[in-house]
């Protein structure tokens, strides 16, 4: 049992993976900012763009598969997740279905032992294992990025949490 263990218990699935999409999509952000500077290009080796550019290809693959899990986590149909692939919903679920495999897996066994035995490895993406770190650096980095958001919580705020013990769903405080 970890600290972080109790504290991602207040989080539904659903606000976790909502929190690894919100991740990745900052990755893609700040890879996409790197390609529009131009005074360091004379530093940058043949090719170089196009890497930085490939990674972006990287990272929104990363990001497409997050989609999906959150999707399906917040009760979407293949159906309603293949209409906007562009392909059929037997499609959708073999191309993602080890990215959900590998997130559901993590939720049974959360930790994997590193080659010595001796420490423990997160199964689940960063954002999803530590969900209270993961709120406060994306509402930093929303806060300070996004111009025409105005909320002190531009992620955070919108998290379906845990249901409490009244049965009724909230919204982080």
């Amino acid at each position: 049992m970890t600290p972080y263990d109790a504290d991602r218990a207040r989080f539904t699935r659903q606000a976790l993976a909502r929190l690894v999409l919100c991740d990745h999509a900052v990755d893609i952000a700040d890879g996409a900012a790197g390609l529009v500077a131009t005074e360091n290009d004379p530093d940058t080796g043949p090719g170089g763009r196009v890497s930085q550019a490939i990674q972006l290809i990287e990272l929104a693959d990363r990001a497409l598969a997050s989609a999906v899990i959150y999707e399906r986590e917040r009760g979407s149909s293949w159906a309603e997740i293949a209409q906007y692939l562009g392909i059929d919903p037997a499609e959708a679920e073999e191309r993602f279905a080890a990215n959900l495999d590998s997130w559901n897996t993590a939720f049974e066994v959360p930790y994997r032992l590193d080659d010595t035995g001796r420490k423990r490895i997160p199964q689940l993406p960063t954002a999803a294992y530590d969900p209270a770190c993961a709120c406060t650096q994306l509402d930093s980095w929303a806060g300070s990025r996004l111009i025409l958001v105005n909320d002190e919580r531009p992620v955070s705020s919108g998290l379906v949490m845990a249901v409490p013990e009244d049965g009724a769903p909230t919204v982080t405080p």
